[in-house]
């Protein structure tokens, strides 16, 4: 059941990852953090994170702070061919949000694109993420 006060809540949510997001690729050393990606006919926005950005992200405290916010239950993962990490039958991953984006930052160009959902979009998802590397 959805109420004012619950969209609320997932508003602010969405918002403190997205500036956590910002925030961390800022400190990565960057003058920006990461490309903006929009798409609105999907109903979520997004940032394509560098290698350096990317490496920042996994060895520091966001991927903790974003799994206090948002539940792993609420995040996807599009993991990439040449993955170790455990997907089942159904689809779903089996890791932490920090072994997603690490793995990728394991790879010398490896990165990942986030994407953040707009509330009762994509199957209830607020966070997704993909992994990139050749």
């Amino acid at each position: 059941m959805r109420d004012g006060n619950g969209m609320r809540v997932a508003r602010f949510g969405i918002g403190i990852v997205a500036v956590a997001v910002i925030g961390m690729g800022l400190g990565a050393g960057h003058a920006a953090a990461g490309a903006p990606i929009a798409q609105p006919d999907q109903g979520r926005v997004g940032v394509a994170l560098s290698h350096d950005e990317t490496a920042a992200i996994a060895g520091g405290p966001l991927p903790a702070v974003v799994s206090m916010f948002v539940p792993l239950s609420r995040m996807g993962a599009g993991l990439h061919p040449d993955t170790n990490i455990y997907k089942d039958d159904k689809g779903g991953v089996h890791a932490s949000l920090r072994q997603v984006v690490m793995e990728a930052a394991d790879h010398p160009d490896g990165s990942v694109i986030v994407y953040f959902n707009a509330p009762g979009t994509r199957g209830g998802r607020v966070l997704d993420i993909y992994q990139a590397w050749d």
